[in-house]
């Protein structure tokens, strides 16, 4: 059975290690959102949940047929997800999504 890569979560010091096709995500917070024009949208204005975040920590893949599929997304990419695919976790006072990688929507590219 192939090792887990724990590096994934090494890097950030999160004492997080998600397993099979789990993504650990921090959610973009309130003071991030802007628009394409530098507006701040204030938290009143936004009543819906983040589903954009920055991946953290990376499992090593889902079983299939006893082969282990690698992962797509990686450390450090920021992804659009699923409002409603993801549980919440508070470390050490940050707040945390985990959710499945097919939860995931897009990749945003910079």
């Amino acid at each position: 059975m192939p090792k887990a890569d724990t590096s994934s979560a090494a890097k950030t010091q999160l004492k997080l290690q998600p397993l099979g096709d789990r993504v650990i995500v921090k959610p973009v917070t309130k003071e991030e959102k802007t628009t394409s024009f530098g507006i701040i949208i204030p938290e009143s204005a936004d009543k819906e949940r983040p589903a954009k975040g920055t991946v953290v920590a990376v499992g090593p893949g889902k079983m299939e047929e006893g082969q282990l599929q690698p992962m797509t997304v990686k450390v450090g990419q920021e992804v659009l997800f699923s409002k409603y695919g993801y549980d919440e976790v508070k470390v050490e006072g940050e707040d945390y999504f985990i959710l499945s990688e097919s939860s995931i929507l897009a990749i945003i590219s910079k």
